[in-house]
């Protein structure tokens, strides 16, 4: 006979009285120990007896089991002070000799206050309702007023307590009778400070999670939709059967939170439906930040608790055939609309699981919009314009959340129709309309650590899909080189973007990431690739007051010595667009190739 000791955070405390071993501990109702959540194994763990000692032993599961804040396979022997721990519960395991007042005693799963082995020998056993002569000091009294006010309710056949914020969900096997439904209370959260909205929705959601693994319901047949409506009408069900909550809660916008966090992106689906908003940041359960015309404010929306993120996480990511855990804690995805996600969790997010996501407008911005924004004046939008209908190499520069990819995005669809384009991207965030296209996307490594497949991959493979312009979405890597190659070798007109902070910071940075690529060539020569591949640099960059612009563009003339050459062709400084006097000396070849430039193309902004 051993105690098995289960706590985990929002959730009452339990006692288990152990009488068979091995004792299995996982998410299978018929275990000894059953813990209940998605990220424990069916068969997780089992605790095995020899000479009178315990011993742990993992069955193999992804997220492990943990003694004393390590990892293990398999530990022993277990002792009072050894703290199991498992995707989220906090386990204690007591010898048969440790609760020799429990040897007779049932177990009933009723919420109790005692966290430790220290407190349940002086207070006795609270699973039962029998104090210790030892006990010195009340039970908490919040704790106690809330565990009387659930008064057990018959349902079907079995026995429930109504349920409310501090109570278990779940009626113990000792329940008799019960309370017509108008006598059951509503039971306010004990939680001073805390959002009566918050507490409620962890605990509807709590318990729609629990229904709908006993009604063992296949939803992944159902359509969004359906499984929507179905979903809400269940919902409807426990409020009126099961779980009553105050007059001050709005049944309607409780409802709405819960369905977005049991199958939507939960406090996100607000944000997201929000145009103005550009960009969101959760930095733990409790505190998202949301930009705004380029401008950061806190947004009163947060998560129920870490494991709401971690399943928001996994609806992103799982669809696209990648995965986030404790082996590969950090992932780069993206929603539907082609917004960017990037999401990082515990044990490197120390303060819980992260989530960036970058938003792209549903509308596919045009040259007309960037003008009307002002963001580029009339001869720049000309400039780019020729130098992309007339197959010029384009690099788009600028630093973090500048709008390179936005611009991209806009010079991308000034291709010319009949044209095959292939677009190369970590993760698919460009919308081209474009008759003649093929979207390749990066892969990460699998479970295994095996399938990568690289941006540098993916551009060697395109040079034999017989593209006419190959677009990268970012080069940040050997791919730089790769790129050069393309660009060199017929495929005029590509499109992509660098990290940088001006035009002449992107040939530092493309020599740089050439070097990466691991081929031990010159610098020189290296220079030479870029001069001759690279004909203009786009800058754009982020202003104090949150707009983006165009604030440069440049032409690269040539290699003169060791130095890269460069001439600037338009500039926004001083608050205006200006003309830097320079004629792009791509223009000759233009004119001999029977393409006629008006001379005064650029002067506008003078």
């Amino acid at each position: 006979m051993l105690t098995v000791i289960v706590e985990a955070d929002g959730q009452p405390q339990r006692v288990l009285r152990i009488a068979r071993m091995p004792c299995r501990i996982g998410r299978q109702r018929d275990l000894e120990v059953v813990l209940p959540s998605w990220r424990v194994a069916r068969v997780h763990a089992e605790i095995h007896r020899s000479d009178r000692a315990f011993r742990l032993v993992d069955c193999g599961s992804l997220g492990g089991s943990w003694v004393n804040g390590e990892r293990t396979v398999e530990f022993g022997p277990l002792a009072e002070s050894d703290e199991i721990g498992i995707a989220g519960f906090r386990l204690r395991v007591v010898p048969d000799d440790g609760f020799p007042d429990l040897e007779s005693r049932p177990w009933r799963p009723e919420p109790f206050t005692g966290s430790t082995i220290d407190r349940i020998r002086e207070d006795g056993d609270p699973a039962s309702g029998l104090r210790s002569p030892a006990r010195d000091r009340a039970w908490d009294g919040d704790t106690a007023a809330a565990n009387r006010s659930g008064t057990p309710v018959r349902i079907g056949s079995e026995h429930r307590p109504v349920i409310g914020p501090g109570v278990d969900a779940v009626g113990g096997p000792g329940a008799e009778g019960g309370a017509p439904a108008e006598s059951r209370a509503a039971i306010e959260p004990i939680r001073p400070g805390v959002d009566p909205l918050l507490e409620w929705r962890r605990v509807l959601h709590r318990r729609l999670l629990q229904t709908l693994d006993l009604r063992r319901r296949d939803i992944r047949q159902l359509e969004t939709a359906q499984l929507r409506a179905e979903t809400a009408d269940l919902l409807r069900e426990l409020l009126a059967d099961e779980v009553r909550v105050p007059a001050s809660v709005d049944t309607e916008v409780l409802i709405t939170q819960v369905l977005d966090e049991a199958i939507g992106l939960g406090p996100l689906e607000p944000l997201l439906e929000d145009p103005s908003v550009t960009e969101i940041m959760v930095n733990c359960a409790d505190e998202i930040y949301v930009e705004r015309e380029g401008r950061l404010t806190r947004s009163p929306h947060v998560f129920s608790g870490e494991q709401a993120i971690r399943a928001v996480i996994d609806r992103i990511v799982a669809p696209l055939g990648r995965r986030i855990d404790e082996s590969m804690p950090m992932v780069d995805a993206r929603l539907d609309d082609g917004s960017r996600v990037n999401a990082i969790i515990p044990p490197l997010a120390v303060r819980g699981s992260a989530v960036t996501i970058r938003r792209f407008n549903r509308q596919v911005f045009s040259v007309d919009d960037l003008l009307a924004r002002g963001s580029v004046s009339a001869a720049m939008v000309a400039l780019l314009r020729i130098c992309v209908q007339c197959r010029r190499n384009v690099v788009i520069s600028g630093g973090t959340g500048s709008g390179k990819t936005t611009l991209l995005n806009v010079l991308s669809n000034l291709i010319p129709e009949g044209e095959r384009v292939v677009t190369i991207e970590d993760a698919a965030e460009l919308r081209l309309n474009h008759a003649h296209l093929v979207s390749l996307e990066a892969r990460p490594p699998n479970a295994e650590g095996r399938g990568t497949v690289t941006i540098r991959d993916l551009v060697r493979n395109a040079l034999r899909m017989r593209p006419d312009r190959i677009v990268v979405g970012e080069c940040r890597g050997g791919e730089a080189l790769d790129m050069l190659q393309a660009m060199n070798t017929g495929h005029d007109g590509s499109l992509t973007t660098v990290h940088a902070n001006s035009p002449r910071d992107v040939v530092a940075r493309l020599e740089t990431m050439v070097l990466m690529a691991g081929m031990d060539l010159p610098v020189a020569a290296i220079r030479d690739q870029i001069a001759s591949a690279v004909h203009v640099i786009v800058h754009q960059a982020r202003s104090a007051d949150g707009r983006r612009r165009i604030t440069e563009i440049a032409e690269v003339t040539g290699v003169e010595g060791s130095r890269v050459q460069m001439q600037s062709l338009l500039r926004h400084e001083n608050g205006r667009f200006v003309h830097c006097g320079n004629v792009p000396q791509f223009f000759e070849s233009l004119r001999a190739a029977g393409i006629e430039i008006d001379p005064g193309l650029l002067e506008g902004d003078r």
